[in-house]
């Protein structure tokens, strides 16, 4: 986005305490800070707008304000983070002032800076309605796992794809490159809100894939092309290697 657009973008971090493979997850330790603090620090870093946290536990809360970053408190029955961030778009930003809300998810503490900018960078198009991230596959295990969303798009510059469809199947068929899918979201505030109106539908609920909604509903989503997974933790094991990354780049 240009500068003239940064004022107008809101970054949701929402972060929820139940966690079965990782309790406690949001005030995990990494390098002397509690997991959705350092996530913080990175959404900060990319310096697009005005950064809150979405939380659903009073601990959190009070951990996140201690730390200096706004913090909102959500309800524990979100079924998904587009809802948890919605609730929260609409108790800090009340007036509409927000034209770009990013959902940058609470478990990614090493996140690069630039790669929370490069899913605002679709919404240059006016006709886009949600940006999004993806990157060439280079593993031939992933191409076929399922855990590994795939994007089918259309490209439309080096850079980006135009969405066709999201899968955990291998697909598209063929010779050709496939792209992973990285779910760290950027809306405009309309598609957000339209987006959550919208009731689970049919492809969502067999694939178990939220994004699929907005297509089926003929929402636009454009995916940027970026050079790097970033590392989601969902494990002890993933946790440590969090540590080891932050503690790397202070050294």
């Amino acid at each position: 986005m240009s500068d003239s657009n940064l004022d107008s973008a809101l970054v949701l971090i929402p972060a929820r305490m139940a966690s079965t493979r990782l309790p406690g997850k949001p005030l995990a330790d990494i390098c002397g800070l509690p997991m959705i603090v350092q996530v913080a620090m990175r959404a900060k870093e990319a310096a697009i707008g005005r950064v809150v946290v979405a939380v659903d536990d009073q601990q959190v809360f009070d951990t996140v304000s201690a730390a200096g970053f706004e913090v909102v408190m959500t309800s524990r029955d979100h079924q998904s983070g587009s809802d948890r961030i919605f609730e929260a778009l609409t108790k800090v930003d009340p007036d509409g002032k927000a034209k770009f809300i990013v959902n940058v998810q609470g478990d990614l503490p090493t996140i690069e800076p630039e790669t929370v900018r490069a899913a605002l960078r679709p919404l240059e198009d006016d006709a886009v309605d949600i940006g999004t991230l993806t990157i060439e596959i280079d593993n031939e295990e992933d191409k076929t796992a399922a855990h590994i969303v795939k994007v089918i798009g259309s490209p439309i510059s080096a850079t980006r794809l135009r969405s066709l469809y999201f899968t955990r199947a291998t697909a598209p068929y063929g010779q050709g490159p496939l792209y992973h899918h990285i779910g760290l979201y950027a809306y405009r505030r309309a598609a957000l809100e339209r987006f959550v109106s919208l009731g689970p539908s049919t492809l969502e609920r067999r694939e178990s894939l939220e994004q699929l909604r907005a297509l089926e509903a003929g929402m636009r989503i454009d995916a940027e092309i970026v050079d790097t997974v970033p590392l989601g933790v969902d494990t002890p094991a993933d946790l440590e290697k969090a540590r080891r990354i932050l503690s790397a780049k202070s050294n």
